[in-house]
């Protein structure tokens, strides 16, 4: 069994013995931490949605991250995952939640966002945690990391602890 497998698994252990419920909304990784949640079998009793918000203008329809934040502090920032993660809550009712945006490359990244640069956020009810963080390696490697990540962050959380340590 793959690492991300391992992680879900867990993930999903964790959400059942809690009775909750967990949705992802996804820029950088295309899907890739639903894809990984839904590769448990049963992950229907505690996956409640996914959201893939590529565009900006997708993050504020479906998941109500004000317009102007973008061009206040970019998509890459714990301001817009921490909006994205509530988005991801209020629409699909889920108790837990997790947001990332970044910039994967190759190309994208600023002197004060390189590629690699990836923010991530976590929700437990109205309790949020948010980090931003730089990952090595190529696109593939960026977004992997990414979903490693945010798996780590929403089992640390599902223990109640905080996902941005360890």
């Amino acid at each position: 069994m793959d690492q991300l497998t391992q992680l879900a698994s867990q993930l999903g252990e964790r959400l059942q013995a809690l009775n909750a419920q967990v949705s992802t909304a996804e820029s950088c990784t295309g899907g890739g931490i639903a894809e990984a949640v839904t590769r448990i079998a049963g992950s229907s009793a505690w996956f409640e949605a996914g959201f893939i918000t590529y565009s900006n203008r997708q993050k504020t329809s479906q998941l109500g991250v004000p317009a102007e934040l973008f061009d206040q502090v970019g998509a890459v920032s714990a301001e817009v995952v921490s909006a994205m993660t509530h988005g991801a809550q209020a629409a699909s009712g889920a108790r837990f939640a997790v947001a990332v945006s970044g910039v994967a490359g190759p190309g994208g990244g600023s002197a004060a966002k390189p590629v690699g640069t990836v923010c991530l956020a976590w929700a437990d009810g109205e309790q949020l945690y948010c980090q931003c963080r730089l990952f090595t390696g190529d696109r593939q490697a960026v977004r992997e990391q990414t979903v490693v990540a945010a798996l780590h962050g929403l089992i640390r959380l599902t223990a109640g602890e905080n996902p941005q340590e360890g």
